[in-house]
């Protein structure tokens, strides 16, 4: 049956009231129509074999919007022949839960046919709505699928994670958004066949460009296109553009995408990658990402893996979250993309971050050993008693202004935490530190 199954019956075949949208028209009614997944439901994988077979069970899909996991969703249903109930974790709380299951529960007793309870951005229940499905999906009252764009190992509490199989949904390919265009323009029944349009190369080339990934905004800006022309007109690349007015970028203030885009920065960044730190700075601003967030990510990126290196990296990154901050967006993006190619362009050490490391290690996991007598504090005559300070040497006094003494316990002498690379200022760096030593050893 069509989409407009019921629709066709109620008005003597032919629909009635205003058509669902293209992208509610073509959902893919069968496995060998859901387009773009092939690693997950190509012919011959696991999960198909599990769906054509009716024994999905309980998942979580996990995507962006617009790859399919609502129409996936349907499929496991009709293969399963189980009842489909949508579910929205928006506007129902626990209340609607229980309601639900005593629902699926009064039409297994009916008619023997169980549910499938689609949640649909399962992540926005806490961890108490989450948890009044877990007894129904361990009793088996119903299979829940929940979708979610959020990482469900911190979106979903474990007691559920752990009774559902994650599903990651990827963003359709262009060879599959290019084909669900052709489709949509070919099929008389659900999508646009019968106005006869065509469209050019370089506007599916755009379209599909513009969509990334989003079979849902790709059908979207074609059905705009459409209402725009006549029939047998031709889709052009400029209508493609005007359709999409401005791209609504891939992002979420909070979520992965947000940190893979800054990732994807701070990764630029250590690998003196100019270009692709400048792009990826320019794709989290401008997808709507709190800017402050990418200036603190250049702030601890600076001693990360510059440090001293390159002293001034540090001063810059500041400075460029100081300027933000004075100046707010769109000017703020200047100071951002300028401290941006100067940490790119700088030499590289991770000494820093290494040092710290394995002084806290020593300090967490070692022996918590005594300050040495000369270098503890003596406010008082007792604490002079005791010999506090006894033996101190005040390092300006020193012609060379460093003192013939040890500053770490005993049970440390030799140990060394920083070690400078061969790159930047810590060759020189280097140099000072092996001065140093020499005269704390007295020579």
């Amino acid at each position: 049956m069509s989409l407009f199954g019921d629709l066709a019956e109620q008005a003597g075949g032919k629909p009635k009231g205003p058509l669902p949208p293209l992208a509610e028209r073509m959902r893919p009614r069968t496995l060998a129509e859901f387009l773009g997944q092939d690693t997950l439901v190509g012919e011959g994988r696991v999960l198909r074999r599990a769906i054509e077979q009716g024994k999905a069970g309980s998942l979580l899909l996990w995507g962006p919007p617009g790859v399919g996991k609502t129409t996936l969703a349907h499929l496991i249903a009709k293969h399963a022949d189980l009842h489909f109930q949508p579910f929205s974790a928006v506007l129902a709380g626990v209340a609607q839960v229980r309601e639900a299951v005593a629902l699926a529960g009064e039409r297994r007793q009916r008619d023997g046919r169980g549910t499938l309870l689609f949640v649909d951005e399962i992540h926005r229940f806490n961890k108490a709505q989450q948890d009044a499905f877990l007894p129904h999906v361990e009793r088996g009252d119903l299979v829940l699928v929940g979708a979610t764009t959020e990482n469900p190992s911190f979106a979903v509490n474990q007691a559920l994670l752990s009774r559902c199989r994650i599903v990651a949904l990827q963003p359709l390919p262009p060879a599959a958004l290019e084909r669900l265009v052709q489709l949509a323009l070919e099929d008389h029944e659900r999508g646009l066949g019968v106005r006869g349009l065509t469209i050019e190369p370089a506007a599916v080339a755009r379209l599909v460009e513009l969509a990334g990934g989003d079979a849902r905004r790709t059908l979207g800006c074609l059905e705009a296109c459409a209402a725009t022309c006549l029939d047998a007109d031709v889709i052009t690349r400029q209508m493609v553009v005007e359709a999409f007015q401005h791209r609504a970028l891939a992002h979420d203030r909070d979520g992965d995408q947000h940190y893979d885009l800054l990732s994807a920065l701070h990764k630029s960044l250590r690998n003196s990658d100019v270009q692709a730190a400048v792009y990826w700075l320019a794709r989290a601003l401008e997808a709507g990402a709190d800017p402050v967030h990418a200036a603190r990510r250049m702030v601890a990126m600076a001693s990360e893996d510059i440090g001293l290196a390159d002293p001034m990296a540090l001063q810059v990154a500041v400075a460029a979250l100081q300027a933000l901050q004075f100046l707010g967006l769109p000017e703020g993006r200047l100071p951002l993309t300028q401290a941006a190619v100067y940490l790119a362009a700088a030499p590289k050490s991770n000494a820093v971050i290494r040092a710290v490391t394995a002084a806290t290690a020593l300090v967490r996991d070692g022996e918590q050993l005594p300050v040495p007598p000369h270098l503890r504090n003596a406010p008082t005559a007792l604490a002079k008693t005791l010999g506090h300070g006894d033996g101190y040497v005040y390092a300006h006094d020193t012609e060379a202004g460093v003192a013939a003494m040890p500053c770490l316990p005993p049970p440390l002498a030799g140990v060394r935490f920083f070690e400078p690379g061969e790159r930047g200022f810590e060759k020189k760096v280097a140099e000072r530190m092996a001065d140093n030593d020499r005269l704390r050893r007295g020579g």
